[in-house]
């Protein structure tokens, strides 16, 4: 796949960025050698190879899903605004 001008030109407008006519060439040169890097990615053989979340093997922390503080209804709802029936109460947005 190969970016010309136009859809540079085209990105830039969607990703909202200003880009001078003058610098769409160059521009659409960085997406095409992106794009090669991303097709040269997709040659590389994958199979049997586990997917990892981190370079460095790691296991995520892990905590005790347990309820730590609560039963503070009345005084969380002291600070609202408005509050009923033990809710904030917020105005509407949408029809």
């Amino acid at each position: 796949m190969s970016i010309d001008i136009d859809t540079a030109r085209r990105v830039a407008k969607l990703a909202r960025i200003r880009v001078e006519e003058d610098a769409l060439p160059a521009l659409a040169s960085e997406f095409n050698a992106v794009l090669g890097f991303i097709e040269q990615l997709s040659e590389v053989d994958v199979d049997g190879v586990e997917p990892m979340t981190s370079v460095t093997p790691m296991r995520l922390k892990r905590r005790k899903d347990g309820v730590t503080d609560g039963g503070m209804q009345e005084k969380i709802l002291s600070n609202a605004p408005d509050a009923r029936e033990g809710f904030f109460a917020v105005p509407k947005v949408v029809e």
